[in-house]
């Protein structure tokens, strides 16, 4: 056990970008020395650039200034609770989010994700998980390469899938990595009934086709920002027990 304060922690500075070889960059926001050092140690074996901080200040100021591909972050920091953490990040950025934390509980991981976290792992935790979640939430931010100039419109919602880009009557809409990826989903099938496991496998991946809350959480939040009136929903259609479906 370190025996210093978490609060002195010091940011663990990675190596500038240009030297990286295009590795993703990768930050920790964790006020516990073993979590930190541990998940650094293997993500830089998984050949990740990774930084590591101890408080929530330090955190917002590496993702405004290093402008990493993920965020790993713990809920219980030092300077402030990791739900305000999401709250103000999420006010200007979209980098996922991945919270790491103790509290395993629904209704901290429902939380978490109403607050604009995009996944949520509980500790303690295995590395190969932890990798495997990273690389899901890059494949999500991933810009669509080919298929150039392809779009789905359907009366006032424009969805551009090259340029990732969601527009209501023209104006655009900002969404998360995930909140875009459900939507799109939806989309591609679009009229059809998509059932809960199909879009919790598609987006997620197969280990969260039980994880219903997670899919209703980012409905919930894209009927917000899409639909006219998010209590009688025109565009994500919902058929009771089943799924959902986007209209056609």
């Amino acid at each position: 056990m370190n025996d210093h304060s978490p609060h002195d922690v010091p940011p663990v500075e990675p190596e500038d970008p240009a030297r990286q070889g295009g590795m993703a960059r990768v930050l920790v926001i964790d006020d516990e020395p073993e979590i930190g050092n541990a998940v650094r140690a293997g993500l830089s074996g998984a050949h990740f650039a990774v930084a590591w901080v101890a408080t929530a200040a330090q955190g917002m100021a590496e993702i405004a200034r290093w402008h990493p591909d993920v965020v790993i972050l713990d809920l219980m920091l030092p300077d402030m609770d990791g739900i305000a953490v999401c709250d103000q990040v999420r006010t200007w950025s979209a980098v996922p989010i991945i919270v790491l934390s103790v509290r395993g509980s629904d209704r901290d991981k429902i939380t978490a994700l109403e607050h604009g976290a995009d996944d949520y792992l509980t500790k303690p935790f295995s590395m190969g998980e932890l990798i495997a979640r990273i690389r899901v939430a890059l494949r999500h931010a991933a810009p669509v390469t080919g298929n150039a100039g392809a779009r789905f419109a359907v009366d006032d919602l424009a969805i551009d899938f090259e340029r990732r880009t969601v527009q209501i009557q023209g104006r655009e809409v900002h969404l998360t990595p995930i909140e875009y990826e459900v939507l799109k989903y939806l989309a591609m099938h679009v009229g059809k009934v998509v059932t809960h496991q199909t879009l919790l496998r598609a987006v997620w991946g197969p280990d969260y086709a039980e994880e219903i809350h997670y899919l209703r959480v980012f409905i919930g939040q894209l009927r917000r920002k899409i639909e006219p009136d998010p209590s009688r929903p025109h565009y994500i259609l919902t058929d009771p027990g089943i799924g959902y479906r986007l209209r056609g």
